[in-house]
């Protein structure tokens, strides 16, 4: 299985964005570790492919 690009620009900025709002809110302590889970959009925006949107048929590549 390869991966082939299926995030767009802003859904990749978003995920970014939110991901790392997340682990630093953790970090700081605002949040509990739940905000870790900001890993899987940071990780997802950052290689720009997201298996879900694979399984499902969706892209937002521009």
């Amino acid at each position: 299985m390869t991966m082939i690009d299926n995030i767009g620009t802003v859904d990749r900025a978003l995920r970014v964005a939110v991901g790392l709002g997340l682990i630093a809110a953790s970090l700081f302590g605002l949040i509990g570790l739940w905000g870790w889970i900001g890993v899987v959009p940071l990780l997802t925006g950052t290689l720009k492919f997201c298996p879900l949107y694979r399984a499902v048929g969706i892209t937002t590549n521009d």
